[in-house]
């Protein structure tokens, strides 16, 4: 039996060795074990955008329960962070065997910087269909102005 598994080349910290030779890292590519790929936490895709008033964020975290996402804002920089909890270990169950596990279970986490700053006291928050939205409004002053220059 074969089975095709999608490879991303670009994904960061997937089978890098920066000690092996460039022919070398590409060698055991069609015969490289599926597991492997596992090894790395998966990444946490955003979506970021503004208007006038608000920089919006949409940060897929599917699987993770409302409580166990936390969000923080120091400045201009936004740390989302969740975590995963598996319901039991794999094999607990009498007769069974696990044969694949590619969900990811533990913690996750992702920083970014916006272009601006903006008011932490009313960013507003959602989370539903594994989608956590954030409003962060802007803060009044932060506004940019032509200047004459005389």
């Amino acid at each position: 039996m074969t089975a095709l598994t999608h490879w991303n080349p670009l994904k960061s910290g997937i089978g890098f060795n920066p000690t092996i030779g460039f022919d070398d890292m590409f060698r055991g590519l069609a015969t490289r074990p599926l597991w492997r790929e596992l090894d790395a936490a998966p990444d946490m895709r955003i979506d970021v955008t503004e208007d006038d008033k608000a920089f919006h964020v949409k940060a897929e975290v599917p699987g993770v329960d409302k409580d166990a996402i936390e969000v923080s804002a120091d400045g201009n920089q936004v740390t989302i962070s969740a975590e995963v909890k598996r319901e039991s270990k794999p094999g607990n169950e009498e007769g069974q065997t696990e044969l694949c596990s590619e969900r990811h279970y533990g913690k996750v986490c992702r920083s970014f910087t916006l272009p601006g700053d903006f008011d932490s006291a009313k960013v507003d928050a959602h989370y539903e269909v594994g989608v956590l939205a954030l409003s962060l409004p802007k803060k009044a002053d932060g506004g940019t102005r032509k200047i004459k220059v005389g």
